[in-house]
């Protein structure tokens, strides 16, 4: 079959792109910037990648029109306070689109809906199945709660708050029952159900067999990862202020911790539906699927994570603008070094960031990415996917990854931290030689304040990362 698939630069989307490819299906894939996304190698032969923008109605004329059934996995949760709204006309658009294509399905993903007072998350997503369900096709809605994998936003979240916190005094919404899914299930039931005519025009709600309160959650894992943990619950804790222990404790955003903490008031149990048993499927407990994130993460084979999404960050535009880098108008810091063994020093290049740090002066970095979360910015809590690898559209820290190839020997960074202007940072070996390069790009009298109160630190940190890079103790600018 020939599927449209959407969200595919998203956690879900690319993990569900290589089951597809698993089953022998041509998968048209949906994205912004096609800058940032390019298929795996293996993948060539099955894949295409459209750009389309589903709130510009005049780029869904690429969608191709001999599509047999469609993915909708979009999601604006994190990247917008008026996501209600782009939401509901993106799927509209999306409808109409599709609606002039063969597709005979539309598969959505949805959350898990059974309170009559709905958060504003979940009465979004409600919304967008009920303008996805007016279309000529048939739509397929599954409602999931909690999804458990390794790199999804509940699974990090969980995971920031038991490892950081030995003790924790938390509000009463970790008292609320839900009812988790591992990623394992979600891509099995996204899988199956298309194409089954049993599944048309209808909703489903799916999840393991388990139904635990957020605390109790919070506890398993900690069993999991054989760590002893205590966690207090405070009645009187503001959504707001649960909103920002959220938010400074995880890698979270604050208009997703607003978010999250306003869905979590609400129970998400699944209602009683046969869909399981009608697809042959039998999904595993919340402790197996901690187990196996667990896993994923130490072996570094996590295949996506949430915070690869622009919508992690405040980064609204395309990565095409980017790429290049400006000259005119921008403060520019280079310097080169002789490279001492170019594979090496490739290899800690692509290795920069997250756990490793950055090679130099970390406790500077840190304490920049402590500023920027008290400003409201990213910081450093998104760290990166994988230890070892990287491609565009990667978070890296409180950078996004622009351009990354081994082959080129370049890699091109573009900063997503509160400033007062646009940065770039630049990795190039060429002749034997490492050429580090930061531009900036300042937006009035604050930003060419800014790029001066910062110069001086530039000296320490950029000669020392540099040094770093190609091991050497000390060396003189060229």
């Amino acid at each position: 079959m020939k599927i449209l698939l959407t969200g595919v630069t998203g956690y879900i989307g690319r993990r569900l792109m290589l089951e597809l490819a698993k089953e022998g299906h041509h998968i048209v894939c949906c994205t912004r910037d096609a800058n940032r996304f390019s298929p795996p190698n293996s993948l060539r032969n099955s894949t295409e990648v459209i750009e389309i923008d589903l709130l510009k109605p005049e780029t869904l004329e690429n969608i191709p029109k001999d599509i047999d059934a469609a993915y909708y996995l979009v999601h604006s949760m994190a990247g917008s306070e008026d996501y209600q709204e782009l939401e509901l006309k993106s799927a509209e658009n999306f409808r109409k689109a599709i609606d002039n294509t063969n597709a005979r399905q539309v598969i959505f993903l949805s959350g898990i809906i059974n309170d009559e007072h709905l958060s504003k998350h979940l009465q979004s997503r409600k919304n967008v199945e009920n303008q996805l369900s007016k279309g000529k096709y048939h739509c397929t809605t599954l409602r999931a709660g909690i999804i458990i994998g390794s790199g999804s936003a509940s699974f990090e979240i969980i995971r920031d708050l038991v490892e950081k916190l030995p003790i924790m005094i938390a509000p009463k919404w970790l008292n609320t029952k839900c009812q988790p899914i591992g990623i394992a299930d979600v891509l099995c039931f996204l899988t199956k159900s298309l194409g089954d005519e049993r599944t048309y025009d209808q909703n489903f709600d799916i999840g393991c067999p388990d139904i635990l309160t957020y605390k109790e959650m919070l506890l398993k894992y900690a069993e999991a990862r054989g760590l002893k943990r205590s966690i207090g619950i405070v009645p009187v804790m503001t959504p707001k202020l649960s909103s920002y222990w959220l938010y400074f404790i995880t890698s979270t955003s604050y208009n997703l911790a607003i978010n999250l903490v306003d869905s979590m008031k609400i129970e998400v149990i699944c209602r009683n539906n046969d869909l399981a048993k009608m697809l042959d499927i039998h999904p595993i407990s919340y402790m197996e699927a901690v187990e196996r994130a667990l896993a994923k993460v130490q072996d570094n084979s996590v295949i996506s994570s949430w915070k690869d999404s622009f919508i992690s960050g405040d980064f609204k535009i395309a990565v095409s603008d980017f790429v290049k880098v400006p000259t005119h108008g921008c403060f520019v810091d280079t310097r080169k070094r002789k490279v001492k063994n170019e594979n090496k020093t490739l290899d800690k290049l692509w290795s920069i960031g997250g756990r490793n740090g950055w090679y130099y002066g970390n406790w500077l970095w840190q304490t920049r990415g402590f500023i920027d979360k008290l400003w409201g910015g990213v910081g450093l809590r998104r760290g990166r996917t994988s230890t070892t690898n990287l491609q565009a559209g990667d978070t890296l820290d409180f950078w996004r990854v622009l351009f990354a190839d081994k082959t080129e020997k370049r890699l091109l960074l573009f900063a997503e931290m509160k400033l007062p202007g646009e940065a770039w940072l630049e990795f190039e070996i060429k002749n034997n030689e490492l050429k580090q390069t930061a531009t900036f790009r300042p937006k009035g009298l604050w930003g060419r304040l800014y790029w001066f109160s910062v110069f001086p630190f530039h000296g320490f940190i950029f000669k020392g990362m540099l040094n770093s890079l190609i091991d050497v103790e000390d060396a003189a600018d060229n």
